[in-house]
């Protein structure tokens, strides 16, 4: 059935966004994703997750649309079938990871196509960080002066997209990958234009595609940043926002 919807594609961040802050998707927000879908538009997860810790929802949903995860580092066309996936390289892991090092009391996270690592489960060190397939770091901390100083040395470095998932966090992903860029690449594969495309989402990782896409919605709950960039701004995740836009600005 096609769509006589002025909107094409609803690419939607996941924590923060469509799940609420018990990490659930309310039956609220289920049921406009299914409207949208019986409408004939297409509803795809752009989350910072990583194709596993997206995947039950995905099901939960009964989605068989393509899923774009690690911001951008991998675009799947249906749970399971990849299309495309960057990789960051080795040594840049081993910087950061370096690096993390240095600031004992922040947090520090890697994905993996095998998993992820982190600061209480690093791979072995008898391995070498070519042994893997790296897709994204991040850093946690609480400490705003540990945050900016992290920020300024990855920012030095000129390698990386740098965005954030939450406030107190960074996030890193190889330069020019973005959920952006995967946003407009699945474009190319479903044959729809930017101008199509809703884009909903609550933190740094998600402005860059709020900004470039048709409609760019921004949760209540969203960074303030966020909000200066959105077109409009919903409920919040936990007011069932995905349910609202839907209703008020897609269908």
């Amino acid at each position: 059935m096609r769509s006589m919807a002025k909107y094409k594609l609803i690419a939607l961040d996941m924590d923060g966004t469509l799940l609420n802050e018990q990490s659930e998707i309310s039956r609220e927000n289920a049921e406009w994703i299914g409207k949208a879908l019986d409408a004939g538009i297409t509803v795809s997860f752009s989350t910072g997750r990583g194709f596993e810790s997206a995947l039950p929802y995905a099901e939960q949903l009964k989605l068989e649309t393509p899923m774009i995860t690690v911001n951008g580092g991998e675009l799947w066309r249906r749970p399971h079938e990849l299309h495309r996936r960057t990789t960051m390289s080795a040594r840049h892991i081993e910087m950061l990871h370096k690096l993390a090092l240095e600031f004992p009391e922040v947090w520090y996270w890697c994905y993996s196509t095998e998993g992820i690592y982190n600061k209480e489960k690093w791979f072995d060190p008898s391995e070498s960080y070519d042994s893997r397939q790296w897709l994204k770091f991040g850093y946690y901390t609480e400490d705003d002066i540990a945050r900016e100083q992290l920020l300024a040395e990855v920012r030095r470095w000129d390698a990386f997209e740098i965005s954030n998932s939450s406030p107190h966090n960074i996030e890193l992903n190889p330069k020019g990958v973005s959920k952006a860029s995967a946003i407009r690449e699945l474009c190319g594969l479903l044959g729809i234009g930017m101008h199509e495309v809703v884009a909903a989402g609550d933190s740094l990782n998600d402005i860059a595609a709020i900004r470039e896409v048709g409609l760019g919605v921004a949760m209540g709950n969203a960074q303030e940043a966020v909000k200066e960039a959105a077109d409009v701004v919903t409920l919040t995740n936990d007011e069932h926002g995905v349910a609202e836009l839907i209703k008020r600005y897609v269908l």
